[in-house]
């Protein structure tokens, strides 16, 4: 018997498991249904590139996305102690202030940007910055990149040539701009929730962290959630609650894991043979993801981590890195980027860029045999909404992943145009000496349709799903916005599920905020004091 269950190890489980687990009246179990971080590319910073190509993953696929001519997606999703943070890029982007505003008009009381920016400062551990928007001390390292190469200044100049400013800090005042990205990293290595939260309360006498555990359902009696059935090594036993359940799996995890236990649509439910604990329409609707586009150029030289590709050179950045901390290792291999319009009238930056050292660095992105660069291009507040659904009532059978990719017309639109600013870009007089000649799309393609076309063939998720678990107050909202679960006791839901809208960049730092300030709400802790902080207007395309 335990007080709180937590249900997966992902960067808002970390942080909850943490500071419940502060008391040392309570007692506090999480649950990981992979293993331990023991490899060390998941503390390498450059390690990146071998997660989407399988390590710490559950090998998950899309199912056929109809508006982008049926096209199978990998999606990856980390299956790993510290999840998405143990296995992302390491990019640590909060997204626009207007994001959580919006949330809070929507209903959501407690979660405009001026009342969640002190958790995002709870957790940070600034290596440059200590300002209203920033802090030290936090759990989680937020460091410069230490391995930049030439190409990314030149890449900012040439950003700068076609009127987008340079920003120093996207988490400040402005989002809008190009610049480096702040990184979760300490010390020239990966900083996860897993390492920044779990690692010092391991001592814990109250706290106790379980991975290789799958979690079959969640167990529900009268109305109130009061354990979990899992299954270890092949074994099924029952794990009993005090007090409450927390689902902390993920957008796409968190809904699977609530209707395998009968929780959401029951028509859904009954279809696949689940019996149906209670109906719940909103369980796994309201998918949203920031799908990506890129275009690759062939460089003159070697100017990026592509040349390291040769056994030796690769040896010699291992022993670079072991010994100064330096080098190709060092580096998330994605580390400038940054935010601006594809539709000049948006309310705020709606793409974000992240200029990649390479070629082919993440699975079914085309390595080319000279050394490339890499541009990515993401619309940011897609209109489309899709589906997480059972395959069958089988806990080991893999989800049904629709993100419907491009259903609205608008998304497909700010898509195309986000990738013709990312061509643009390397076109531009400041990349003229590192760029050859671009590969992807290529000189071919040009017209929109091509653009579509090509789109159809060769877009990746940018791994960020959110919303399946929406936070909010009308029929369609999972959980309140003290993220307990409309019409069940005792369980809660607290990851990128519940947000209403995903937020305007990556999701990593969003998500760690949420199980912040989910901790405080389920130990009833009074608020932090919000931080009234005055808007500025962004920076906005100039009119011809």
């Amino acid at each position: 018997m335990t007080d709180y269950i937590i249900v997966g190890g992902g960067p808002a489980g970390c942080a909850i498991a943490a500071r419940l687990s502060e008391d040392p009246a309570v007692k506090v179990v999480l649950l990981e249904a992979g293993p331990r971080d023991n490899n060390p590319l998941y503390h390498w910073p450059a390690g990146f590139a071998k997660m989407t190509k399988g390590i710490g993953s559950w090998g998950w696929s899309t199912v056929p996305q109809r508006h982008m001519k049926d096209r199978v997606l990998r999606y990856t999703q980390a299956k790993v102690i510290g999840g998405g943070s143990t296995i992302n890029a390491q990019l640590y982007t909060r997204g626009n202030r207007l994001d959580y505003d919006e949330w809070a008009q929507a209903g959501c009381r407690g979660w405009s940007y001026e009342e969640v920016l002190p958790y995002f400062k709870r957790a940070e551990d600034n290596q440059r910055f200590s300002d209203d928007f920033h802090a030290s001390g936090g759990p989680i390292g937020v460091s410069m990149p230490v391995a930049p190469l030439p190409i990314c200044d030149a890449y900012m100049r040439a950003a700068q040539e076609m009127g987008i400013p340079y920003n120093y800090d996207f988490n400040g005042a402005h989002q809008a701009g190009v610049g480096f990205y702040q990184l979760s990293q300490k010390h020239a290595r990966r900083s996860s929730a897993a390492t920044g939260y779990l690692k010092p309360a391991a001592g814990r006498a109250n706290l106790t962290v379980r991975t290789g555990v799958q979690v079959l359902r969640i167990l529900v009696e009268k109305g109130r959630a009061v354990g979990v059935e899992i299954a270890e090594n092949g074994v099924k036993s029952r794990i009993s609650a005090n007090s409450e359940v927390i689902v902390s799996s993920g957008a796409i995890g968190s809904p699977r894991l609530l209707m395998l236990s009968g929780i959401g649509p029951a028509d859904h439910l009954r279809a696949v043979g689940v019996d149906v604990v209670h109906d719940l329409p909103g369980v796994g609707g309201n998918l949203q993801d920031h799908l990506d586009l890129f275009a690759i150029c062939e460089c003159t030289g070697d100017d990026t981590y592509d040349s390291y590709a040769k056994w030796y050179r690769s040896a010699y950045a291992g022993i670079q890195y072991l010994l100064f901390k330096q080098g190709p290792v060092a580096s998330s291999l994605f580390e400038t980027g940054g935010f601006w319009y594809a539709d000049p009238e948006a309310r705020s930056p709606d793409i974000q860029f992240h200029l990649g050292l390479g070629s082919g660095i993440e699975a079914g992105v085309a390595k080319l045999r000279n050394a490339g660069v890499t541009l990515n291009s993401a619309f940011l507040r897609p209109r489309s909404r899709g589906t997480v659904r059972l395959g069958s009532a089988d806990p080991a059978a893999a989800p049904l992943i629709d993100p419907n990719y491009w259903e609205d017309p608008y998304d497909r639109e700010m898509s195309i145009k986000g990738l013709k600013l990312a061509r643009e870009i390397f076109r531009q007089k400041a990349l003229a000496p590192f760029i050859l000649a671009e590969r992807l799309p290529g000189d071919g393609v040009r017209t929109d349709q091509e653009l579509f076309d090509y789109g159809c063939r060769h877009a990746k998720t940018d791994h960020h799903p959110a919303g399946t678990c929406k936070m909010g107050v009308d029929e369609h909202a999972v959980v309140d916005p003290q993220l307990k679960v409309r019409g069940i006791e005792g369980l809660r839901v607290a990851d990128s599920s519940i947000m209403p809208q995903v937020n305007s960049s990556n999701t990593n730092a969003p998500t760690i905020m949420i199980g912040e300030k989910a901790a405080d709400l389920i130990r009833g802790a009074i608020p932090l004091p919000r931080v009234s902080i005055a808007p500025v207007e962004e920076a906005r395309p100039r009119v011809a």
